[in-house]
């Protein structure tokens, strides 16, 4: 099969592709971190829960299987990480809880709930940052003409014919920007979020 047809999901779960888990790992560290410091933690445990959970995720990540359902891969992380910081709650069940941690107890508690607030925010962060992240992973593979006449066009909102007069380009080469870079763009985000 060839490499550039999978995914970076399909890449990153096959135990010889270590520079495609470093990537799943660069994209996700980010976004995992912003989400354990919304949860009254200290740094260092906030450090230690999002290797806990990409220690899960590496672990059972050639067993996950795909529903074909939008989100899916989604779902399962956010699971994953709501159960690491329902055991960390736990375990500090007899200290005692710092401000607001009982709300976000129940915070996580919607988290677990598809249909929730809670659940519904965590699928709009988690697809703008993997889009933004997968964007500047995609970017070194086009020239720079390229990748400016898709950013004017969907990036800024730019018409085409308004791109290809500001750039001196043929009108085509503003559409062949666009499909090739979202085409890239879609291989890479296949299963990690719903629609490019």
């Amino acid at each position: 099969m060839n490499e550039t047809s999978l995914s970076l999901l399909g890449r990153a779960r096959r135990p010889d592709d270590a520079e495609s888990w470093q990537r799943l790992v660069s994209l996700y560290t980010p976004l995992l971190k912003a989400w354990m410091r919304r949860s009254f933690l200290q740094d260092a445990d906030v450090d230690d829960l999002v290797q806990e959970v990409l220690l899960t995720v590496s672990r059972e990540l050639p067993n996950f299987e795909h529903s074909g359902r939008p989100g899916a891969f989604r779902h399962w992380l956010r699971t994953v990480a709501v159960h690491r910081l329902q055991h960390h709650w736990r375990s500090r069940q007899q200290q005692p809880l710092a401000r607001g941690a009982s709300s976000f107890l129940d915070e996580l508690n919607q988290l677990e709930d598809d249909a929730s607030a809670a659940s519904r925010e965590w699928n709009a962060e988690h697809d703008r940052h993997v889009v933004s992240q997968l964007l500047e992973q995609v970017r070194p593979r086009f020239q720079p003409q390229t990748w400016e006449a898709f950013r004017r066009q969907m990036l800024d909102g730019q018409r085409p014919d308004a791109v290809a007069a500001q750039m001196g380009i043929p009108i085509q080469a503003v559409y062949v920007a666009r499909s090739r870079v979202l085409s890239a763009l879609r291989r890479e985000a296949e299963g990690l979020i719903d629609h490019v």
